[in-house]
């Protein structure tokens, strides 16, 4: 425990640190920026497109006259035209290089039969990428499905690569029925099985359920918490003391840069006055 309280929290700038500016999420100014920051880590939503393209897109659709079309039946030249601009992941990566790490939060998904061979899966294809350009050690993979997760973990492994792979516990149950809105939260609030099960080794926590037990349960298992997403400068201080968490992931990474350095001068301050 001693060890561990003196562990400096990692910031990762969701959505690239665009804060509210919705236009700016997710663009290469942004991401631009964020690197300025000094940021440790880059969120990258992870989109695939009907021609394999993988693009940076935080929702599974996009919306034309009204109607919403999905970005999986599109392909890259479509998509193109409905949204003025396509940003692509060889591209994020590339700007990315050495300045941080590459945190892919993986939107794409597979079709059923692909999930019985992993390296056959879209999922790994992204990941695929993301390793052959920065290295594994310089990528983090969060998803909120637990096959992907594994898939991911077992290509990982048949590969010899070193990479982290997180389960993400906190996704939307809005419009499920009752009963399967309770399965999913006890699912996530006693989350043993599912990480066994997808031999995820990060746990990926909305800010709430973290605080409910879920950060309990990673301390218990020994494996690191990635807080998600946090964004006042209660919540901030909250999770950036060191030790408390890993990962934070933010959109207001400046804000969650400021924190830590607080942090960091009271924790001088306490070793100056105990020497």
């Amino acid at each position: 425990m001693r060890s561990r309280s003196r562990l400096r929290v990692l910031v990762s700038a969701h959505r690239f640190g665009a804060g509210s500016d919705t236009a700016r999420q997710g663009t290469l100014p942004a991401l631009a920026a964020a690197l300025d920051l000094g940021v440790d880590h880059v969120e990258i939503d992870v989109q695939r497109c009907l021609d394999a393209t993988l693009v940076v897109h935080h929702d599974d659709h996009v919306e034309l006259a009204g109607q919403r079309l999905r970005i999986d039946q599109l392909t890259v030249g479509q998509l193109e035209a409905v949204t003025g601009s396509v940003v692509l992941l060889a591209d994020v990566l590339d700007a990315i290089g050495d300045r941080a790490r590459a945190h892919l939060d993986l939107k794409l998904d597979s079709p059923d039969d692909r999930y019985a061979e992993a390296a056959s899966t879209h999922e790994v294809a992204a990941v695929a990428l993301a390793v052959e350009r920065l290295g594994a050690e310089r990528v983090l993979v969060t998803t909120l499905d637990d096959r992907a997760a594994r898939a991911v973990r077992d290509w990982a492994d048949a590969q010899g690569h070193d990479l982290l792979v997180g389960l993400s516990l906190g996704r939307s149950v809005r419009g499920l029925p009752w009963t399967e809105q309770v399965r999913v939260r006890v699912s996530e609030l006693r989350p043993r099985r599912r990480f066994g099960a997808s031999r995820a080794d990060v746990v990926v926590a909305q800010h709430t359920l973290a605080r409910l037990g879920v950060a309990a349960f990673a301390r218990r298992t020994g494996r690191p918490l990635l807080v998600w997403t946090v964004d006042t400068e209660d919540s901030l201080r909250h999770w950036l003391r060191p030790g408390r968490a890993w990962l934070v992931t933010t959109n207001e990474p400046a804000l969650a840069l400021r924190v830590r350095e607080e942090w960091d001068r009271e924790r001088a301050g306490r070793r100056r006055r105990a020497g």
